[in-house]
């Protein structure tokens, strides 16, 4: 598993003390409220203090250790933040999708059956897709609902499913 994920880019200053906004890369901007440490790179070698943050709208307002001024926060703009991995807490059967990409995905009833790699996920107003990248280079979409997705052990990288009729056609 991935020890540090993405969290957000930012896009720019808010006010004059040196917020910055945030363009998530997370379910929402109250995620950010959870941290009080980010960091500027993926492997966690540069922390930043998280002295408040704030959902605005559908962006996240932050003001960082460091930073406490317009010119000092334009100098961030672009850069990428990332979260601790293990600082993050989500509800049983939730995953990130950085963790999800990658899975391999077998039939729950023939674990002998390998379906490909989840390559994407689509976020739709009822359930997210999964997006199935088989070895012969089809894609299958699959609902991420009970019936379908019967087993998920991020660790191993491996899920399996039980497909309804018509998910393998194309």
């Amino acid at each position: 598993m991935t020890d540090f994920l993405e969290i957000g880019t930012i896009t720019g200053t808010h006010g004059i003390h040196g917020e910055v906004r945030v363009n998530p890369a997370c379910d929402s901007p109250e995620f950010f409220t959870a941290f009080d440490v980010l960091y500027w790179d993926p492997e966690g070698k540069q922390p930043v203090r998280v002295l408040s943050a704030r959902a605005h709208k559908n962006l996240a307002l932050l003001q960082l250790e460091g930073v406490d001024s317009i010119e000092a926060a334009q100098a961030f703009c672009r850069r990428t933040l990332f979260f601790r991995r293990a600082d993050a807490r989500l509800e049983e059967g939730r995953y990130f999708v950085a963790e999800l990409l990658g899975c391999e995905v077998f039939d729950a009833h023939d674990p002998s059956v390998r379906y490909g790699t989840i390559s994407d996920v689509t976020e739709t107003g009822a359930n997210d897709v999964w997006h199935i990248q088989t070895p012969e280079g089809r894609e299958i979409l699959i609902p991420v609902i009970d019936d379908v997705v019967k087993a998920v052990d991020i660790d191993a990288r491996r899920i399996e499913v039980v497909m309804l009729e018509g998910l393998l056609d194309v």
